[in-house]
């Protein structure tokens, strides 16, 4: 199986770039960010040649974290900021040639903030064309309390109204498994739908070699459903920025 370092959380104490470079020499696939738009998008670019990766994905901004927002994009009343959050993250993943941008909801609920989510989903869909796949990603209400986006099964809602073909499922297992379990039985039958997979253990999001979430099962089931791509290891180091990665050979 191939791997994608989240450079989120492994590395975070390094610059995106430096961040890229080590993934590379630890033996990564590719890797994966989340808000990278302080590093100019050409030494990303760089470093991404220099260590022979692919970036699999962003994120669109959060939007005033000092006031706790967690994304814009289903945000009623805030659509200029987030269309100008989705084409920045568009801009820059077409820059260093990433695949995918993950468009973040926010905190909110109610229909407004359906609509909201739905239309700006359908701008980001259109503004990202063939070339990038746009996703959107259920959080656990633990981590992301007030999230708009809490299930796959509210996220499949969201895709069928929707309904175009470049937007997709994030399938995080960590999330997945806290807020609805099952995670196994779930990737079956939404695989068609889904765009990246995560991985991470359960409850204490560390890597995936422990915890209540048996990944020796659950990687060999994604694999003889066909998943080829890197999975994405979106973990928090245990021993602080130096990440332990002796699980990265076992599960390959």
């Amino acid at each position: 199986m191939k791997f994608s370092a989240n450079l989120g959380f492994l590395w975070s104490d390094r610059s995106l770039p430096e961040a890229i470079r080590a993934a590379g020499a630890a033996g990564f696939d590719a890797v994966e960010c989340h808000w990278p738009f302080d590093t100019p998008a050409s030494a990303t670019k760089a470093a991404l040649e220099d260590a022979g990766l692919s970036m699999l994905g962003l994120n669109t901004r959060r939007g005033n974290t000092g006031a706790g927002e967690n994304g814009l994009a289903a945000l009623p009343g805030r659509q200029a900021e987030a269309r100008s959050a989705i084409d920045e993250a568009i801009a820059y993943a077409t820059e260093i040639k990433a695949s995918a941008v993950h468009v973040m909801a926010g905190n909110c609920s109610g229909p407004r903030a359906r609509a909201a989510f739905t239309e700006n989903l359908l701008y980001a869909c259109d503004a990202a064309g063939d070339a990038i796949t746009v996703l959107i990603e259920p959080l656990n209400h633990y981590n992301a309390p007030g999230y708009f986006l809490g299930t796959t099964s509210q996220a499949m809602d969201i895709l069928r109204e929707v309904g175009r073909p470049n937007l997709k499922l994030m399938f995080d297992c960590y999330h997945v498994q806290i807020m609805e379990g099952d995670v196994t039985r779930r990737l079956v039958s939404l695989f068609p739908f889904v765009g990246h997979i995560q991985i991470a253990s359960v409850p204490d999001r560390g890597e995936p070699d422990h915890g209540e979430l048996d990944y020796t099962h659950v990687l060999p089931r994604i694999a003889e459903l066909g998943w080829v791509a890197p999975i994405g290891a979106e973990y928090l180091p245990q021993g602080g920025a130096k990440p332990d990665l002796s699980w990265l050979a076992r599960h390959r």
